[in-house]
């Protein structure tokens, strides 16, 4: 279930501005999106390298020899020195970048983009770059004690599906992307949790009756929590749900007792039209004539047979109807 929420007003005292923009502890905005860093084609750069480098040491070994004969050398060496460098630094920027992750390169502290593209890249010299995942992420929140709508105790739980959207936000919004993600969604799970019931007779959203409407409602939640961070929430199911142990027992003992009500109920109205039916049947055919008395008595007798748990033992009458 995939969830598109868009761009929340974040509230200043949770790291935003109106905006939408994460902001610093002093009040500097982190106003940064991720874009595209300058990369190319790996192998051609380290062939280019090696080349640079071939050249380099050749220039060197000329300008030692030459230095050696007293033939003034020292240019040579000083340009074989320089070449080599160039090579070392050519090779020191090529960078290999698996499948569903990327590199986020910073050039002297600034951030200067992101590289997608895998395979073996080159990118900026004396730059650094950091590994950021970009796969599919999930994980389950730990069971959690809350208090549902009503105040009653319950154990919940969640599976969050979810991925970064943008690895500059993730990189440098937040600390850890990953624990804040899991901090977010326990606390989305818990209000979640305590805005509705567990399960009533009513006819609101339930957590237990109406899963689906809960997810979703979850999903929304965590993504508004996670997208300062660069993240989006792919899917959210609760995965644990039950009565906390202390009321667990007096709990099944009401669902028991709801059950046991429902099923009577279905037993008498089935007890009362087979009456009714019996009733009509008798005087349609005109079999026997009972006045309201003898009526009665046999309501009452059809309905024991009927309601009754275990079978009950026939008495056949031998007498007459009337004294």
């Amino acid at each position: 279930m995939s969830t598109n929420v868009p761009a929340p007003a974040v509230d200043e005292s949770m790291g935003g501005d109106p905006a939408g923009r994460p902001v610093g502890v002093d009040g500097t905005r982190v106003d940064i999106s991720e874009r595209p860093a300058w990369s190319v084609d790996g192998f051609l750069a380290l062939v280019v390298a090696l080349a640079v480098l071939g050249v380099g040491g050749w220039q060197f070994v000329l300008g030692a020899i030459a230095n050696d004969a007293g033939e003034g050398g020292v240019p040579q060496l000083v340009g074989g020195g320089a070449v080599t460098l160039l090579g070392i630094l050519l090779l020191a920027s090529l960078t290999i970048i698996a499948p569903g992750q990327t590199k986020v390169v910073q050039f002297f502290g600034r951030y200067f983009g992101t590289v997608r593209k895998p395979g073996l890249r080159m990118v900026v010299p004396l730059s650094t770059r950091k590994t950021v995942s970009v796969r599919v992420h999930n994980f389950e929140t730990n069971e959690l004690k809350v208090n549902d709508a009503d105040g009653n105790p319950i154990n919940i739980a969640a599976i969050v599906v979810w991925q970064v959207a943008d690895t500059a936000k993730a990189t440098f919004a937040v600390e850890e992307y990953e624990d804040f993600v899991a901090v977010q969604a326990e606390s989305a799970l818990r209000h979640v949790a305590m805005s509705h019931p567990y399960d009533n007779d009513a006819t609101e959203v339930t957590l237990r009756g109406d899963t689906d409407v809960i997810s979703r409602e979850l999903a929304a939640e965590v993504a508004e929590r996670i997208i300062l961070a660069g993240l989006e929430v792919i899917e959210v199911r609760i995965s644990a749900l039950a009565y906390a142990p202390e009321i667990a027992q007096a709990m099944l003992q009401r669902q028991q007792a709801s059950a046991i009500i429902a099923a009577r109920e279905k037993i008498v109205d089935g007890a009362v039209g087979m009456v009714d039916s019996a009733l009509r049947q008798l005087e349609a055919q005109d079999i026997v004539e009972l006045d309201d008395e003898r009526k009665a008595a046999m309501v009452s007798n059809l309905l024991v047979v009927l309601c009754s748990e275990r079978g009950t033992t026939p008495v056949v009458n031998t007498g007459s109807l009337y004294t």
